[in-house]
């Protein structure tokens, strides 16, 4: 019961727009939502002219992005692919901007993802990704979150976010910072950069 609950949150979600008002995607910019997920960002970055690539490696959320695109009015600026972090189904140098929201911490190797959106972004290209800190008491989420870990034993790899932007400037990011810091009002771990 608790996972449906959740679901409206997937669906459309207040950290997903204001990620991707960070990001600013103008319209005919080619962009990546890095684990789309339900495409709450997807949809909202397609609405403002953006050519969205949204890469999810699960099945069931591209299904479910691939239904929902369909009652888009901007379906056609939107492509549903699989993909992962580590393997970002896109040419090189071929994307204006990337964001991900509340993936990091899935993550299975961390420089190498690092090193596929360095990779798929063009010089220039703006970078967003944020965690939101469930394990800050002043999360709405945290005690359901601290719930749900204590009764699975489910443990997810903790991001620092000033050593991934220490990392994306060791892989030639111009720009890059880490921070702790709220996103739509909610505790979050946040990198912002821009490829060199």
């Amino acid at each position: 019961m608790r996972y449906v609950s959740l679901l409206p949150y997937m669906w459309t979600s207040e950290v997903s727009t204001a990620v991707v008002g960070l990001v600013a995607p103008r319209g005919g910019e080619r962009v990546v939502d890095l684990g789309s997920g339900m495409g709450p960002a997807t949809v909202v970055a397609a609405e403002r002219g953006a050519s969205v690539v949204a890469v999810d490696p699960t099945p069931f959320m591209r299904r479910i992005l691939g239904v929902r695109r369909l009652a888009q009015s901007a379906r056609r600026r939107i492509a549903v692919v699989e993909g992962a972090a580590e393997a970002i189904p896109v040419a090189d140098a071929s994307v204006d901007a990337l964001w991900s929201v509340n993936t990091m911490h899935h993550w299975t190797d961390l420089d190498r993802a690092l090193r596929e959106i360095h990779r798929v972004l063009r010089p220039g290209g703006r970078l967003v990704l944020v965690d939101e800190d469930m394990d800050d008491p002043a999360h709405p989420f945290h005690e359901r979150f601290a719930r749900r870990r204590a009764g699975r034993a489910q443990h997810f790899e903790v991001i620092d976010p000033v050593d991934v932007a220490a990392r994306l400037r060791r892989l030639g990011f111009a720009s890059a910072d880490g921070s702790l810091e709220p996103v739509a009002g909610r505790p979050a771990r946040l990198v912002r950069g821009v490829r060199g």
